[in-house]
């Protein structure tokens, strides 16, 4: 199933695409890994201030500028493709997470933050490891047993988690919930909430990141040539780039028709979230795999962007739940 974007999305991915073009290339990436941040806070602060990219799907009454949550996913899929660093999923995720469970005195307390640029994180237990953004969020909650807590992040133990992707940022977090303020007793509907954004979240970026896969892939083939013409001009290879493109087409159906039910809240959000995050996870590591190979040597040297796709399949496909995980959770 394929869905026609709007006017309005269409300009609004495009702009998207047009400034990470600009300022995203593959040098700012990796200089945005390997600073303390592990994001460029320039280009952070240039999507926030010029698209308000972190409050698209937070009302207006707090701040926000009241879209829906797939135009926040359409701008997750342009950031997966240029493989740049961002805050933007934790963000997120913390936002929804708020607005599905928080009280209100929270929401307008905290969702103004969130829309105006501030990196959340949302951390499952008082002692969770593995949270995205964990050791940078300003705004940090968290999920327990005893109810929803906004915490101090100065009152918490974090600590950064080297990971393979270095464009990815995880921390182990640990809070004293003595130290906290509830927001809410229950804290299941945020759980959940987190859940279904960051599973949909994903696989958006695994989506854009395909796509720059087979985009790398084809250039390579009009310009690397054997045997006195291009290689993409084998029939073998248009075979391959020809499978890659389907997997690439069909991830973008299946994370769209997901981000849709999310947003919308359908029936059925969670049964193609789950079909999203398998299909998405899956394709991206074979396009990623394929990548390496149809592009060669010069594909496993730390030069070349190649294996950026590869790490960040690696990357993706255990974020928010691995394939096979979310495979199991659909009724056959």
């Amino acid at each position: 199933m394929e869905f026609a974007l709007s006017e309005e999305q269409s300009e609004l991915a495009s702009i998207i695409r047009a400034l990470l073009e600009r300022h995203a290339d593959s040098r700012a990436v990796r200089q945005a890994a390997d600073s303390e941040r592990g994001y460029d806070n320039a280009l952070w602060r240039l999507l926030c201030e010029q698209v308000g990219v972190a409050g698209l799907a937070i009302p207006e009454e707090h701040g926000g500028a009241g879209f829906s949550l797939f135009e926040s996913l359409l701008v997750l899929e342009e950031l997966g493709r240029s493989l740049a660093p961002s805050p933007l999923l934790s963000t997120l995720v913390t936002s929804e997470a708020l607005l599905a469970g928080a009280d209100e005195e929270a929401r307008a307390r905290l969702l103004p933050r969130l829309a105006a640029g501030e990196v959340g994180a949302f951390a499952d237990g008082g002692s969770a490891r593995l949270v995205l953004d964990g050791d940078r969020a300003t705004v940090l909650v968290v999920a327990t047993g005893d109810g929803l807590f906004e915490v101090d992040p100065a009152t918490a133990e974090r600590s950064w988690t080297p990971s393979m992707d270095q464009t990815i940022r995880l921390a182990d977090v640990s809070v004293d919930l003595a130290r906290a303020t509830r927001i809410a007793r229950d804290a299941a509907p945020a759980r959940e909430r987190a859940a279904l954004v960051g599973s949909v979240g994903v696989a958006a970026l695994q989506t854009g990141a395909a796509t720059r896969a087979l985009d790398m892939t084809v250039a390579y083939s009009r310009e690397r040539e054997q045997f006195g013409r291009p290689i993409g001009s084998f029939q073998a290879l248009k075979h391959r780039m020809a499978d890659m493109l389907v997997e690439v087409e069909t991830s973008r159906s299946a994370s769209r028709a997901a981000s849709y039910a999310v947003a919308s809240g359908a029936e059925n959000a969670t049964e193609l979230t789950h079909v999203a995050k398998a299909w998405c996870g899956d394709a991206l590591t074979h396009v990623a795999a394929e990548t390496v190979q149809l592009h060669g040597g010069i594909a496993i040297t730390w030069e070349h962007d190649a294996q950026l796709v590869l790490k960040r399949a690696h990357a993706l496909g255990e974020l928010f739940g691995s394939a096979h995980e979310h495979r199991a959770a659909l009724e056959l």
